[in-house]
């Protein structure tokens, strides 16, 4: 007997696990959806805490039955309330936006590396050396200016004579450039796509059949640019690749 009663309690802490880990996903998803796409891309530092703040108080609710549920749900949505209300102020208050998000930071000043800068940030050569191999330059004099943005990346501006030859630098004829809508998705023709392109289901059939496609069941993806050009790539179910990024 004490068996089957120790038994039903942990069918009940189980359900109690899965019901408050169902609606912590549903709170941390409106909470995601409400700060915009910006919460799931490059953090500022106030971004970051407020995010590791909500995703504990997630995981602490969820986990710990001895947490009250409901305040656990009410912390994460004052959190979340407080970081909408922050991201609206930002946008319309330049001082404000400085203050929370901080300002870019130059690190490397017409080729020379400013030290000062370095040690405001809490960055060692070292740290710059590998900032800068990830964006490509493994020579600092070929870098003229190197900026470590709110976000936490470094953009680099390389010299002139290290940047790379554009079209206008070659007076090359230059042809429109925009960009391609993806036509036809898993076999699926995307119409609001193409009538956003001046085309319809009609002309699209024609110009496969004139790459030798009779239908589309054979088509992964197909996309149009802005000079009509169509490109097909097509399923390649039985094809076997080596794959040479093997460990």
């Amino acid at each position: 007997m004490n068996n089957n009663i120790g038994d039903n309690m942990d069918i009940k802490q189980l359900d109690d696990v899965a019901i408050r880990s169902i609606i912590s996903l549903i709170v941390l998803f409106v909470i995601t959806k409400l700060l915009g796409k910006k919460q799931v891309s490059q953090l500022s530092v106030f971004d970051y805490v407020i995010g590791i703040s909500i995703g504990n108080f997630a995981a602490e609710i969820t986990t710990s039955l001895d947490t009250q549920f409901e305040n656990g749900i009410l912390a994460m949505s004052i959190f979340g309330l407080i970081a909408y209300l922050v991201s609206v102020l930002t946008m319309k208050s330049i001082t404000l936006r400085r203050f929370f998000m901080g300002i870019p930071t130059i690190l490397i000043d017409k080729g020379k590396i400013v030290e000062k800068n370095l040690k405001k940030v809490k960055f060692d050569i070292n740290d710059l050396l590998e900032q800068c191999r990830m964006n490509g330059y493994f020579d600092l004099s070929q870098i003229d200016y190197a900026i470590l943005e709110v976000n936490g990346i470094v953009s680099i501006m390389p010299k002139k004579e290290n940047q790379n030859v554009t079209i206008q630098d070659m007076n090359l004829p230059v042809q429109k450039q925009g960009l391609c809508a993806n036509v036809i998705i898993d076999t699926k023709i995307m119409i609001k796509n193409l009538n956003n392109f001046n085309k319809n289901k009609e002309w699209l059939q024609k110009e496969l059949k004139i790459k030798g496609y009779k239908n589309t069941s054979n088509i992964l993806l197909a996309t149009l640019d802005i000079n009509e050009k169509l490109t097909v790539y097509e399923k390649n179910v039985n094809e076997q690749t080596k794959d040479i990024l093997e460990w």
